[in-house]
């Protein structure tokens, strides 16, 4: 089976297919502080010892991740709270999820929405 074959990045830099460039993950780790340094802090969006609380209590309830049935670590908000208080403690709003699940495939649900509401 034939591979891919190497790209030559912006910089000039020859990266092997698949792979990111150093350039690249440092410009990439640049955006997200930029992003950072303006987005609130997690108490500040609603993510207190209260939260801690019903979140602990939620994944007692729920242990195991909605999509693939691993362990879960995270209590996700199926609709985006974006502040909302009422949405925010909906626990109807609410799925347990692991690690990967909340941290790659939800997020890239929520941005491909996201582009489809600006367009």
């Amino acid at each position: 089976m034939p591979l891919k074959p190497p790209r030559i990045c912006g910089c000039g830099r020859k990266i092997a297919a698949g792979l990111r460039c150093a350039c690249q993950a440092k410009a990439d780790a640049e955006r997200k502080a930029r992003f950072d340094r303006t987005r609130p802090n997690s108490s500040q969006r609603g993510y207190s010892g209260a939260w801690e609380k019903a979140r602990k209590e939620f994944l007692k309830e729920h242990p195991f991740c909605r999509r693939c049935g691993a362990p879960a670590a995270v209590v996700d908000h199926i609709t985006p709270h974006k502040g909302n208080a009422s949405l925010f403690w909906d626990r109807k709003n609410w799925q347990a999820l692991c690690v990967n699940h909340h941290s790659s495939a939800k997020q890239s649900e929520e941005r491909r929405a996201a582009q489809g509401q600006q367009q």
